[in-house]
């Protein structure tokens, strides 16, 4: 038996729309694997209730079958599905490293992120990178056509996420299909500013560098309080905030002094919209762990 932890990641970051991810130090999955004739899924934990164990439905079952690795996969699920938090690519993540160990695929970590996509397109309808990349690699990622780049990174976050179910294929309706040259312009700037900032470990330039003015706004829509929320976390000293991938999930930029006073405010605006809602005081992390 092999067992794999992966983290809970934030895809796109306001201005690098399914091109940017960070992974986060927690919340995270943990999965098991097992050798065996066929592949079996398990899961525990948050929300499993919701996560169908049929491996044609599950993320993990898409990779076994992609390395061709049949196994019993016990999944334990410390990331909620629906949070924006990379759910469902964190358990393709954990899964792709651990069989391609058990079964030594001898497949490098770059070129377990496709497979692990493959894994997730089985929830979100599309096998993007942004999420599954920083689960594997860590840090903070790039991903293209081309492939990914990956930057170490090591700065302070708040995870927030409400008791409110936004699905990656809803939020992906309410985006627009078309943009300014000015907006365009805006963008460009922002994502190279966030890129500086991450080489930096600089909270301030990737505060400065989350602004989105195209698909923010849109998907903003979708959450209650949203607007409320990102205030309070800015006067509460938070350097930039935005949706964590497709939502619910906020993420919030910050120092290490601010960490906390930022967290309660986040949680103390979403509870005035009459939102429940838990914080993680995390911080941009490693990727998929062997134990």
């Amino acid at each position: 038996m092999l067992t794999v932890r992966a983290p809970a990641t934030s895809a796109n970051l306001g201005s690098g729309f399914d091109v940017f991810g960070v992974a986060l130090s927690h919340p995270a999955d943990v999965v098991r694997v097992e050798r065996a004739d066929r592949t079996t899924i398990e899961v525990t934990g948050a929300g499993s209730q919701f996560i169908p164990e049929d491996p044609e439905k599950n993320t993990v079952g898409a990779v076994a079958e992609a390395l061709d690795a049949p196994a019993h996969i016990k999944i334990d699920k410390g990331i909620r599905p629906a949070s924006g938090l990379g759910s469902s690519a964190a358990s393709a993540a954990a899964a792709a490293v651990a069989l391609n160990e058990l079964y030594d695929r001898g497949k490098t970590r770059k070129e377990l992120v496709p497979i692990a996509a493959k894994g997730e397109a089985v929830v979100s309808g599309d096998a993007h990178d942004d999420n599954v990349a920083p689960a594997i690699l860590g840090g903070f990622t790039i991903a293209t056509p081309d492939g990914v780049t990956q930057v170490d990174a090591d700065v302070p976050l708040v995870a927030c996420l409400p008791e409110i179910v936004v699905s990656t294929r809803d939020a992906r309706k309410v985006v627009p299909e078309r943009t300014s040259v000015d907006q365009l312009i805006e963008t460009v700037g922002n994502a190279a500013t966030l890129t500086t900032g991450m080489h930096r470990d600089d909270p301030e330039l990737i505060g400065r560098g989350m602004e989105d003015s195209v698909v923010t706004p849109a998907r903003a829509k979708l959450i209650d309080g949203y607007g409320e929320v990102r205030q309070a976390a800015l006067e509460a000293g938070s350097t930039g905030v935005t949706i964590s991938g497709a939502g619910p999930g906020v993420l919030a930029v910050c120092r290490e002094d601010d960490q906390s006073r930022v967290a309660s405010a986040m949680l103390d605006a979403f509870d005035e919209a009459g939102v429940d809602a838990r914080a993680y005081q995390t911080r941009i992390g490693e990727g998929a762990t062997i134990h």
